[in-house]
């Protein structure tokens, strides 16, 4: 199947293109970036309009073999220089967004409030790619970048991002810069010959987590080998029956509180198209715990899980509510092992880290690394 490349990467590319062609006066009808994930982009790059003080261009959105709602888009790059006057003699390059890409309204969020929606790492692919191009021209002066997707209000109505408190646009996202095929069948073939290897290896017991940001969690808290973990996606349910299958004895699962959430609901496929009961949950857990109507309805209104936490955190209810949350979780992973299988699991979240484990999951992690119990 063949993969895509990210909104954040056809702005990374936009963004270079236009600085050549304002720094060297020469149009530019394709450009190379390279993605976090170490792929490179040659991007075509359409739309030139070229001015003396100003440049801007495009680059089509192409989500590959798993398209989405921005497939096809333009994304634009109008670069300008920023005075010396104004950039103190420093090299300093300001990125904002423009028309269709969206503005953050609530707080939880990759960028803070006012700030256009265009996440961390694009702005660092943006920066990165750009100041090459500042180096190969020793330009040491300012540069003032402006994202826009001319149909990116319109499309932001099929997304999350009006729920979120993304309003006026799309967002600018992506953490490998590329988009990887997304086929069902076969991440759960992949999943599957994954845990075979696995148990053909010798393990009785295996570490699961969604995505990568699970796995770095392991790897950062508990020193586990990101390689010796399993990936299961959104398909936890799933991963539970093959991991039933093929023999294996406990399962330790560790993720994201916006994802594991779900689970205290009986989600066991997590993907937001199955459903988004995520601050319902919390809230729910939070009021078993004895939080007020108020935080309540800040809960509910929030737009993230990160930002529940810091509320649940404020109001000193925190720990109660992962407890309770942590063991409904715990209730319907074990209803669908059938007593099968162990499954043990850890929720953390990205500012506090570990939020919660379940009572037999230090075990289980001592047993997974070979340290014993």
């Amino acid at each position: 199947m063949r993969y895509g490349f990210t909104t954040g990467s056809c702005a990374a590319a936009a963004s270079k293109a236009a600085a050549y062609m304002l720094l060297t006066g020469h149009e530019k009808k394709t450009i190379r970036i390279e993605t976090p994930k170490g792929i490179p982009f040659d991007a075509q790059i359409e739309e030139i309009n070229r001015e003396e003080d100003k440049v801007s261009c495009a680059v089509r959105k192409d989500g590959g073999d798993d398209p989405d709602v921005t497939t096809g888009a333009l994304i634009f790059a109008s670069v300008t220089l920023v005075s010396e006057e104004q950039t103190d003699n420093k090299n300093i390059i300001i990125i904002d967004g423009g028309l269709g890409v969206g503005r953050v309204t609530k707080r939880g969020l990759d960028q803070p409030v006012g700030n256009a929606a265009i996440n961390h790492v694009p702005r660092e692919m943006i920066i990165k790619e750009v100041s090459e191009v500042c180096g190969l021209t020793d330009y040491k002066g300012g540069i003032r970048i402006e994202i826009s997707v001319p149909e990116g209000e319109k499309l932001a109505e099929k997304t999350f991002n009006p729920k979120l408190g993304i309003i006026g646009g799309i967002s600018i996202l992506g953490t490998s810069g590329i988009v990887e095929p997304m086929s069902s069948q076969a991440l759960l073939d992949t999943i599957r010959v994954e845990l075979s290897v696995k148990k053909a290896e010798g393990c009785g017991e295996v570490a699961v987590s969604p995505g990568n940001y699970g796995l770095e969690f392991m790897k950062k808290h508990y020193q586990y080998d990101l390689d010796k973990s399993v990936k299961c996606s959104n398909f936890i349910g799933d991963t539970i029956d093959m991991a039933i299958d093929v023999g294996f004895e406990a399962m330790l699962l560790t993720g994201h509180i916006g994802k594991l959430i779900k689970l205290a609901g009986g989600m066991m496929n997590t993907h937001s198209k199955e459903g988004d009961c995520r601050m319902e949950l919390m809230a729910a857990a939070g009021m078993t715990a004895g939080i007020t109507r108020e935080t309540a309805l800040a809960i509910l209104n929030a737009p993230t899980t990160d930002e529940g936490v810091r509320i649940l955190k404020e109001a000193e209810k925190l720990e109660q509510t992962m407890e309770i949350i942590m063991d409904k979780a715990c209730f319907y992973l074990n209803r669908r092992g059938a007593g099968k299988i162990q499954i043990e699991c850890i929720m953390y979240a990205k500012e506090l880290g570990e939020l919660v484990q379940s009572s037999g999951a230090e075990k289980l992690i001592n047993r997974i690394k070979g340290m014993g119990v």
